[in-house]
């Protein structure tokens, strides 16, 4: 099933559907033994910077071939896509799904932006993404002016036909300082008026009642990054402080295992405790 008619299906079902960064093979094992293990599709996802470190090739191919593997229904997206230029890249290369995230632009900027690439899409019949509202980045405060806003939300799906649209909240990228809130009033009526699939970005952190209750009112996919490369690095950290082992083959493992454990929590919450 493409990504697209995946994602209005368990938009329907009130269902997430979890898109996980990964930086390496073992984050991607770590991943996709827990979506395997659990019988539950995931999107996988890359972001530039990790494009760069794998190259875009090497990516993608290691990505399908874990996909086959781990015998997981999967997508690669490319997540905050920065550029046209890197969005067309990514198509070329066989990606599922592209994010532009024209975010920061003016709105009108965005709108253009994010139109050029629907229009690129489509001959691939690849899922778009655009995001709408201010999720604030990684040391950022997260504040209640930059939200999305329903009747902007609703003119920009509109305007650019796009077919995923991440919308501010309250979550932000990266670890939170103090325990968020999502606005759930706000989610209601940006989903009332938008036919796009609804994206929350900046899981990690967040409360599972929460992100169970944002999924029962619009939101659908739901991204995981910082809690991922949290317990890879401080597994390892933690192994390595006090061993001496140079065969990484031995190491990394327990580091993998950990990311398994981590998605299975997961993979169970955005179910949203339904058997759907």
């Amino acid at each position: 099933m493409r990504l697209k008619e995946k994602l209005q299906q368990f938009t329907k079902e009130k269902r997430g559907l979890l898109a996980t960064n990964y930086y390496n093979l073992e984050t991607l094992h770590g991943v996709l033994r827990a979506a395997s293990e659990l019988n539950e599709p995931v999107i996988l996802q890359l972001t530039q910077s990790s494009i760069d470190y794998m190259g875009l090739e090497t990516a993608v191919k290691l990505g399908r071939a874990s996909l086959a593997q781990f015998n997981v229904e999967g997508w690669i997206h490319l997540d905050h896509g920065g550029s046209v230029d890197l969005v067309q890249r990514c198509l070329d290369a066989g990606f599922d799904s592209v994010m532009i995230d024209g975010s920061e632009l003016p709105f009108e900027e965005n709108i253009k932006i994010t139109q050029d690439v629907v229009a690129r899409a489509k001959a691939y019949g690849a899922n778009v993404e655009a995001e709408l509202g201010y999720v604030a980045k990684l040391g950022q405060a997260h504040v209640a002016q930059g939200f999305t806003q329903p009747h902007e939300a609703k003119d920009f799906v509109e305007a650019t036909g796009v077919d995923a649209l991440a919308i501010a909240i309250g979550t932000a990228h990266g670890f939170y300082k103090q325990t968020p809130k999502l606005d759930i009033e706000l989610l209601k009526a940006i989903h009332e008026v938008t036919p796009a699939t609804l994206v929350l970005h900046g899981s990690s952190g967040v409360p599972h009642d929460q992100v169970q209750q944002a999924i029962s009112n619009g939101i659908c996919k739901v991204n995981l990054a910082t809690e991922i490369k949290n317990i890879f690095m401080k597994t390892l950290q933690s192994e390595l402080s006090n061993n001496e082992e140079i065969d990484l083959r031995k190491v990394f493992p327990k580091a993998t295992s950990q990311v398994t454990d981590l998605v299975k929590t997961k993979l169970i919450m955005i179910k949203n405790n339904t058997d759907a």
